[in-house]
């Protein structure tokens, strides 16, 4: 059985991710939020989930768990991950959202949410220790069970809640005069993006609807995704291009030259424009962030929005706000209040995918400049990335693991045997996740594999696209011959 559990929540194929599995997973959660006080029996608990055609039955395996531990389940229906995040915090309550991101329809998971706020690593032990036993009457040999709950209809309040959240912030005619295109594919936000920037007075042209699920990942855009973004806003003379990844946690936006933007650039201004103080962001996000001189402190760490959120808390005990962070995939995390022209926008601690655009299209728009004139505003400093699929988490460990062992100008040469000279011999060597390599020409190239799915990721960062791309194709290259 390929299943996970860790800060990303549940994770593994359809085939595997049974009832009885999701059933056991969500009670030991229950259990142990009752454990340290955050669950007691009549307590809420609210539901959400993506558009993935397993997600119902995910979802009524859910409700039957929350049912056993003693539970009231609320179904908050189909909406974004951060929209869900946003219901708990607001009610104080625990949330789960069956969802599997941006990965492959054929797999699912499953997002647990304490009462204030994401997992943390320190929760996992926690969870995985609790008592996994259950009635196995209630489940049929395959797993299934055997009297699935039926779901009440989804309550709109907590959507509506979640776009009040922007409407409130950001005014009602903040975009006025901008024509956007909406992608919608198969993303959860695909109806609430038309409705929210159409409130704020953009005119806005749905495209692309998906009656199949698309998986669309941030950090590895498909040839496809390109070029709809060029054919897009040249046919429909749009002023940008938004969408998101399935769950709506990680953001995409695409200018009126049809360039989606990095995440990680995405970033950077949105928390440029925010006014941030603090800036957390994992090792793997463009160097840009430090060379732009935008902010007074500015902290890196591991890969995961569990080491992003740990590290902006203790930002916030220092005193160091207004505090936010970003991923490499774009997803924006809010540690702070903001207040804005008598305005305040709450904290939502976790991976979001409206505020970035919504801040870069308002930015824009106060200065009076298309969206793509905000990139002049950053040193030249170009990312690219990929991902090798179907790449056991194993064999990458194993062959990452020839360059990090304890003597450093001996992992240097490994690196440089293996890779030979992408952009320039390797220089310096950064473990703190997958191994980083600075080479001599000042290029980067980043390799890890992805703590969700069976693929081997890497990253490259140089001074022009072109050159990151280069060191990307290269380097995938020879990870691709590591299959044998």
């Amino acid at each position: 059985m390929m299943v996970a559990f860790g800060t990303s929540g549940l994770r593994g194929l359809v085939v595997d991710l049974s009832d009885k599995v999701v059933y056991v997973h969500t009670l030991a959660f229950l259990r142990y939020l009752a454990e340290i006080g955050e669950f007691h029996a009549g307590d809420a608990v609210i539901l959400g989930g993506d558009l993935r055609p397993s997600t119902p039955r995910m979802l009524a395996a859910a409700w039957a768990a929350v049912l056993a531990g003693g539970g009231q389940p609320r179904f908050a229906g189909h909406l974004p991950s951060p929209a869900l995040a946003f219901a708990g915090l607001t009610a104080g309550v625990p949330s789960l959202m069956v969802t599997g991101s941006h990965i492959p329809f054929d797999r699912n998971g499953i997002k647990f949410n304490r009462p204030h706020g994401e997992l943390m690593k320190a929760d996992e032990a926690g969870i995985l220790g609790q008592d996994m036993t259950v009635d196995t009457a209630l489940f049929d040999d395959a797993g299934a069970l055997r009297k699935p709950p039926v779901l009440s209809a989804g309550d709109p309040h907590w959507l509506a809640l979640y776009q009040q959240r922007y409407r409130d912030f950001f005014g009602m005619d903040s975009l006025a005069g901008w024509r956007l295109g909406i992608y919608q594919h198969s993303g959860v936000a695909r109806d609430l993006l038309v409705t929210l920037l159409e409130s704020l007075g953009a005119e806005v042209l749905p495209l692309g609807r998906s009656a199949d699920f698309v998986a669309l990942d941030t950090e590895a855009l498909r040839p496809e995704d390109m070029i709809l973004a060029q054919r897009a806003v040249a046919e429909h003379h749009l002023d940008a291009l938004l969408t998101t990844d399935g769950d709506a946690d990680r953001p995409m936006i695409a200018d009126h030259e049809g360039r989606w933007w990095r995440g990680d650039v995405l970033g950077i201004l949105t928390a440029h424009a925010l006014g941030a103080h603090t800036v957390v962001t994992p090792v793997s996000s463009n160097t840009a962030l430090e060379l732009s001189g935008f902010f007074p402190e500015i902290l890196r760490t591991r890969i995961g929005s569990p080491y992003v959120i740990e590290a902006m808390q203790a930002a916030l005990q220092e005193g160091l706000k207004p505090v936010c962070g970003y991923e490499a995939n774009g997803g924006f995390l809010l540690g702070s209040p903001l207040t804005r022209d008598g305005r305040t926008l709450a904290p939502l601690p976790t991976r979001d995918a409206i505020l970035p655009m919504l801040t870069v299209l308002a930015a824009a728009q106060n200065r009076g400049v298309p969206l793509a004139a905000l990139l002049a505003d950053l040193p030249p400093r170009h990312t690219a990335s990929d991902r090798l699929q179907n790449f056991p988490t194993a064999l990458s460990r194993r062959h990452l693991d020839t360059f990090r062992g304890e003597n450093e100008a001996a992992n240097l040469v490994a690196f440089n045997t293996a890779f030979g000279e992408i952009a320039g011999a390797a220089q310096h060597m950064d473990l703190t996740d997958g191994i980083r390599v600075t080479l001599t020409s000042g290029g980067i190239v980043h390799l890890r594999p992805s703590g969700n799915a069976p693929e081997l990721r890497c990253y490259t960062e140089a001074d022009s696209p072109e050159q990151a791309e280069t060191m990307l194709r290269k380097a995938l290259q020879v990870m691709n011959g590591w299959r044998a």
